[in-house]
This record gives structure tokens, sequence and C-alpha cells, in this order.
């Protein structure tokens, strides 16, 4: 489950409280969320954490483009995906990247060229080389785009972006940073890019079985990392 935080909590009762005051029936609209954020007091950031607290009790949806309404999503509206973002920890997140990456990376063995190679081998280098956490994200993230790029799927490719653009989330920075902060830089400019490094080697070689391996130590590292720092499962 996802971590609720106090300011959370209270913006959700107050969002309830304003619903039933201002007589909003199910399957009524809301007001927007800059109209709304000014009545309850609170920033937008902190509203939408409580607008998706609430959409995953099933007492609001919310549809792009149109708004958010009272009530239970109807039937034949999908589940925006954002919410699937939104409701997940930093670690139900690794646990899909750990599910899928090993296999993206063991495709990417049997199809890399050695422009494909170069590229990741690159990104490495690069990595070892970054000074600042923006720069070991963006590489990072760069690093693990690249190998899903190799296998030419666009669904593997949607997927792994899908999973990525969890980081821009302030949930996820907030927990992140926590990891990072034991960590360091050091961390990701040193063992993380050896793990890269033995990745695209193993993908060199053409080793499918190994390179699937190597991604699923490397994930599996960050994952105990994040674990250990405390996170919510």
């Amino acid at each position: 489950m996802r971590m609720t935080t106090k300011r959370t909590r209270k913006v959700v009762e107050a969002l309830r409280d304003y619903c039933a005051a201002a007589a909003i029936a199910p399957g009524g609209q809301l007001p927007p969320e800059r109209d709304l954020a000014r009545r309850l007091g609170c920033s937008r950031e902190t509203l939408r954490n409580a607008l998706a607290e609430l959409e995953l009790a099933g007492d609001l949806w919310r549809h792009v483009g149109q708004g958010t309404f009272l009530g239970p999503r109807p039937r034949g509206h999908p589940v925006r995906e954002t919410i699937l973002v939104q409701g997940a920890s930093p670690l139900q997140l690794m646990q899909a990247r750990l599910t899928l990456e090993p296999s993206v990376a063991a495709e990417a063995a049997a199809l890399a060229t050695r422009a494909e190679i170069a590229y990741l081998s690159d990104l490495v280098n690069r990595g070892r080389r970054a000074a600042t956490r923006a720069d070991c994200e963006r590489l990072d993230a760069a690093f693990h785009r690249g190998i899903a790029e190799v296998t030419g799927n666009p669904i593997l490719l949607g997927l792994l972006d899908y999973l990525a653009g969890a980081r821009r989330h302030a949930a996820w920075q907030r927990e992140w940073e926590v990891t990072y902060r034991k960590l360091g830089v050091a961390e990701f400019t040193e063992r993380h890019s050896l793990q890269h490094e033995e990745v695209v080697a193993c993908i060199q070689r053409g080793a499918a079985d190994a390179a699937a391996d190597a991604m699923r130590g490397h994930l599996q590292a960050i994952f105990t990392a994040m674990r250990e720092s405390g996170l919510p499962p």
C-alpha cells in the first residue's frame, strides 16, 4: 500500500466534508483542482494525492479533460493509467521491473548490433562519471530504456517508459530520496555502473540467460536497498 501523509489524510476528510456540504450528488462534478485547492487551503500536489486516495477507494473518479466526479467509476470507463502508479509503492514498482526487465535484457542479447552495444557502453561510462543525483537518474533511465530499444518492440518499450515515468511522481521522489541518501552518489557511479557493465557484456556475448541474470541481480540490489531503507511494501 502507498504511504499516506497526515496532511493528505486531512485533505481527504476535508474533501468528503466539502462534497457533503455542497450537496454534490453521485455522478456530480467537483470544481476544478485550482478552485478546490483554494477552497481547502492546500497545495495542488496535496490535493491530487487526496483525490488519488479517494479514487482508489471508489469514492470518486476522474477523466482527463472532463474533470472529477463523485461516486464510483461508471462501468465501461477504463481505469486511468496514472492511478496504477499513484496507487503503487516504490517497492511494488521495482517488483514490476524485476518481472519485466530481465526478459527484455535476454531479448536484447539475441538482437543487439555492434552500434547498439557501443551506445549502451557509452551510457555506462557516462553514468560512471555522473556527479549529481539528477545525472545519475537520467543516465540510469537512458540505459534501461536503451536496452528496450534494442528489442525493437514498441510494447516492451512502452511498458518500460510507463514504469520509468513513475520516477517523476512526487511520492516516488520523496521515498526514493531516503534510499539515495543512504547509498550516495558513489553507489550509483561505481557499483551500479559495474552491474550495468556486466549486463552489457552479457548482451555483447549474445548470452541471453546470463543477461537476464545480470539484470535481475542489478534490480534486486536496488530493491533490497530500498527495502532496507524502511520503505513500505
